[in-house]
């Protein structure tokens, strides 16, 4: 960074994954989740830059707080047990920017993306997000000639999706057009059943088989869609819907089968 002297610092390295490697690696995604943070938010106050935006996580609120989700929610309540130990290393970065602002006078601002999905996303079928997961699964399902696949819980829980591009489109409408302490939630304002993500990706995939639901795992929380005002009202909307998303998502796969596979 003391090279490069950017004017400007998007922070969106991450150690992430899904529920299964949450549970696995609960020291790595908190401990290293907080370096990353330190080291490029402290080395970006000492070096003046201009403008830093930190992408934290809509998991940073309380398990059972009001839907949709408002910026208030933070720490209001108990976190969702399952993704805890990344949660806490996300709002820790929320504050570490909010003390640069008071301390040094540092114009860095926090932004909370909902769940991501795109082209380039992990693969990895025991790390990836279930988005990416799912269309792993069905595909190989679908070349396999399975009759059936088997996903994680009741299928109940809600979740809001969030193209990648959007995600970008809005980070540098940040950049251009907010400053100030408090986060900004980024996301559609809508959600869909995990059932029904299936049954979408199942149809864009290609899958004609059964879907069964593995009740003995977890579901995580039960709804999580965040109230997007704030951002909307600095003349942000997300553009891209989720059928149109998953299959621009699933042909970058077919395009990149051997990359994926490895990551």
């Amino acid at each position: 960074m003391a090279e490069a002297r950017p004017d400007a610092v998007v922070l969106a390295a991450a150690k992430v994954g899904g529920i299964l490697a949450n549970d696995r690696y609960p020291a790595d995604f908190l401990q290293d989740n907080l370096q990353m943070e330190t080291n490029v938010i402290a080395a970006a106050q000492r070096l003046g830059v201009e403008k830093l935006v930190f992408l934290g996580s809509s998991c940073i609120y309380p398990k059972h707080a009001e839907q949709p989700l408002t910026e208030d929610a933070l720490l209001t309540g108990p976190l969702e047990p399952t993704n805890q130990w990344y949660a806490v290393a996300k709002i820790a970065g929320i504050k570490l920017c909010q003390a640069h602002r008071r301390q040094h006078g540092a114009d860095f601002v926090s932004a909370m993306p909902t769940n991501l999905y795109g082209p380039g996303d992990t693969f990895h079928p025991e790390h990836s997000h279930v988005i990416p997961a799912l269309i792993r699964r069905f595909h190989e399902a679908k070349v396999n000639g399975d009759r059936e696949v088997t996903v994680w819980g009741s299928g109940t829980p809600m979740r809001e999706f969030l193209y990648v591009d959007d995600c970008a489109d809005a980070v540098v409408h940040i950049l251009k057009h907010y400053s100030g302490e408090r986060h900004l939630n980024v996301g559609t304002g809508a959600d869909v059943t995990i059932r029904q993500l299936a049954e979408t990706i199942k149809q864009v995939v290609g899958f004609e088989g059964e879907l069964v639901w593995d009740t003995t795992k977890p579901d995580g929380t039960p709804r999580k869609v965040l109230d997007v005002a704030r951002i909307n009202a600095l003349g942000w909307r997300a553009q891209v819907d989720l059928e149109t998303g998953l299959a621009r998502t699933y042909d970058w796969y077919l395009r990149h089968i051997d990359e994926a596979r490895t990551v």
